[in-house]
């Protein structure tokens, strides 16, 4: 039986994590280490009790309320006014303009992604309400990472207000864009000139706005950087209270292996003094499968001595790339024998299935076994011909289930997808883009029971908030924005496949951005209420 409304003081908590803070991490600003460290000293008390008659413009009635602490439900209405959540308790005197009957629904704080693609589709008009997001309840995305995005935030800001967007957007300053504006694709380490532009170029972005700096190790130019570079730019990035996360430079055996690069996000955040993050952290390939447990244990060993390290994760065991970037290395020559060393390391051509060709639309959603055999080549020798044509989009299966549990389970690791925005019809997309968090409450919680529902929650709310220091969010009080999602825990599920990527996710009722309502009754409205957020 769901208990009945509650009088008793509520503990929110708004996050779970450890937060010792050592000298070491002294320079990160005083607003962001009580963001972080709020649980170790600090009690926000929610009373839930009946409130005098108000009128709010939005009113949820009979709602199972998950804070995103972690904490479980507790039964209450919710009172929005304007752009903020004004109280949460009994609230049966109340009147709104709009009342929403979420029985047998939960109510959590909005979900943040803290690492997608979608401002590269936001920005065209089709694709401005971004309604695989909205549709898995997805009010905030943190935009431009693995070292990506536009160098000058400014524009990108205004570029974004202009049309409206319907989740909001928190951006961060791509090491590898900066790079590439002061050096272009130089194999080299840069000047000490060179570095001081890079580091301006780093502190104007976070001027701007920006959350942090981003980088992409793997890809070119990030890898052509060497570990000081970035932690210069880290640096200038942590003085400005922002964090550093990564697209590590190894997430396999390619080169220096999958744990030493997680181990250089580690030695980058004690060193520059900043909160770092494993991007999609993950095994990659048969040969790395159960080293998660070793960067498991690094990282704890870390946090121990107060580092600040956290990681983010899709909960899927394919990822994404292009072609080129997964088989021959930029720079190489047409080298089949670098192509079969890769596609080993990937699980073999069975597991690399192509996602976007636009030379020829008739491969996508194809394996490239299964192309190397219509046209009767080896697999390298087709992988070859392929990226000789044009750019081409794979997903790859990679990962073992045994480490997506264990990085899941862990209290430092947050939700993200990876994904981005594309129009319908454009391609095989990862499903991702479409069902990343709805797969995460339906497959992981409801079905596989790898994390308890509070736990997720937090995962996809407060923890992300927390971390990235995004004020007023990821949290369900009054005075916190009116970023709301109703939905049934069980019936949430993710639709999108491997096959049919682009299908909705199915289960949320109702989506509020900034006390808007953008999905009403399982129904897009047209609003475009996002907001473009600065640290």
């Amino acid at each position: 039986m769901a208990p009945p409304y509650e009088s008793m003081s509520s503990r929110i908590r708004w996050c779970t994590m450890r937060a010792r803070e050592g000298d070491s991490h002294r320079k990160m600003s005083a607003m962001h280490r009580v963001w972080i460290g709020v649980i170790a000293a600090i009690g926000v008390t929610l009373t839930l009790q009946p409130a005098q008659p108000s009128r709010f413009d939005v009113l949820i009635r009979h709602a199972r309320v998950m804070d995103g602490s972690g904490n479980p439900w507790l039964r209450a209405d919710v009172g929005v006014s304007g752009d903020r959540i004004a109280a949460v308790g009994r609230l049966d005197a109340a009147t709104a303009a709009r009342i929403i009957d979420a029985r047998d629904q939960l109510v959590t704080p909005g979900f943040v992604d803290v690492h997608s693609h979608a401002a590269d589709g936001i920005v065209h008009p089709p694709l401005r309400q971004a309604q695989p997001l909205l549709a898995q309840g997805v009010t905030t995305f943190v935009a431009n990472p693995d070292g990506g995005g536009p160098v000058d935030l400014a524009a990108q800001r205004a570029t974004l207000e202009k049309g409206g967007i319907g989740p909001n957007v928190a951006l961060l300053i791509g090491h590898g864009s900066v790079r590439r504006a002061v050096m272009g694709d130089a194999n080299r380490e840069p000047t000490t000139q060179e570095l001081d532009r890079m580091i301006e170029l780093v502190r104007r972005g976070m001027r701007d706005g920006a959350f942090g700096l981003s980088s992409g190790l793997f890809y070119v130019p990030g890898s052509y950087s060497k570990t000081d570079e970035v932690i210069a730019l880290a640096k200038a990035a942590g003085e400005a209270g922002g964090l550093y996360t990564s697209h590590i430079r190894d997430e396999g055996n390619y080169n220096i292996g999958v744990v030493a690069a997680a181990d250089e996000v580690i030695g980058i955040a004690e060193q520059a003094h900043v909160i770092g993050i494993v991007s999609h952290m993950k095994a990659l390939g048969p040969e790395s499968w159960g080293l998660s447990s070793r960067m498991i244990a690094n990282i704890d060993s870390a946090r121990g001595r107060g580092v600040q390290v956290f990681a983010d994760q899709y909960p899927y065991d394919a990822s994404s790339t292009s072609l080129r970037a997964a088989l021959l290395p930029l720079g190489a020559g047409p080298d089949e024998a670098i192509v079969r060393d890769n596609l080993k390391r990937r699980g073999g051509p069975d597991s690399i299935l192509i996602a976007f060709f636009k030379p020829d639309r008739s491969l996508e959603g194809k394996t490239l076994s299964e192309i190397a055999r219509a046209r009767g080549t080896s697999p390298e020798r087709t992988a070859l011909d392929l990226i000789a044509q044009g750019s081409a989009s794979i997903v790859s299966f990679n990962m073992s289930a045994a480490d997506i549990d264990a990085i899941m389970t862990q209290p430092y690791t947050m939700a993200s997808s990876d994904g981005g925005l594309v129009e319908p019809g454009a391609g095989r997309p990862h499903p991702r883009d479409y069902g990343a968090f709805a797969r995460r409450l339906a497959v992981y919680v409801r079905q596989r029971h790898v994390v308890g529902l509070e736990f997720a929650v937090r995962s996809m709310t407060s923890l992300p908030a927390a971390v990235f220091g995004i004020p007023d969010r990821g949290a369900l009080r009054p005075g916190a924005f009116a970023d709301l999602v109703v939905f049934d825990p069980d019936r949430i599920e993710d639709r999108a496949t491997y096959t049919e990527p682009q299908q909705l996710a199915a289960g949320v009722s109702y989506v509020l951005v900034n006390g808007v309502v953008v999905l009403d009754d399982g129904k897009f409205t047209s609003a475009l209420p996002g907001r473009v957020l600065r640290r």
